[in-house]
């Protein structure tokens, strides 16, 4: 049986990752390239059967003086469909899609209290 994959990156809430395992999916811990937690996400293929990332926000940002931005990182999300659901506090989503600039069409930002929601949907 091939179990969906759940992709997350370091500070993904564990109660998150609990209950997605709980419904049968697999998670895989991912970095950004910079915190080394896991799978870099540059070297997701389609072989890496990953369905959906979860992430905070501030994980999309590379670091001053990188010479890389955050679509540049998430390329791999978008050549294979990936969703990545990205929290940040309601209240700063307009201010932060300002701030980090251009982001890939399949990532959404949003509140941390539907993130858990909205992957459960998404993984259906």
């Amino acid at each position: 049986m091939n179990k969906k994959m759940v992709g997350y990156f370091t500070g993904t809430d564990s109660l998150w990752l609990t209950t997605l395992e709980a419904h049968g999916f697999d998670t895989l811990p991912l970095s950004n390239g910079y915190d080394g937690h896991g799978m870099n996400i540059g070297l997701i293929t389609d072989r890496s059967r990953i369905s959906v990332i979860l992430t905070f926000f501030h994980k999309l940002i590379p670091p001053m003086g990188a010479e890389i931005t955050a679509k540049d990182m998430l390329h791999n999300t978008t050549v294979y469909g990936i969703p990545v659901l990205a929290a940040c506090p309601e209240d700063l989503i307009a201010m932060a899609k300002e701030n980090v600039g251009a982001l890939p069409e399949n990532v959404e930002l949003m509140d941390p209290e539907k993130m858990l929601d909205r992957a459960l949907e998404l993984l259906k």
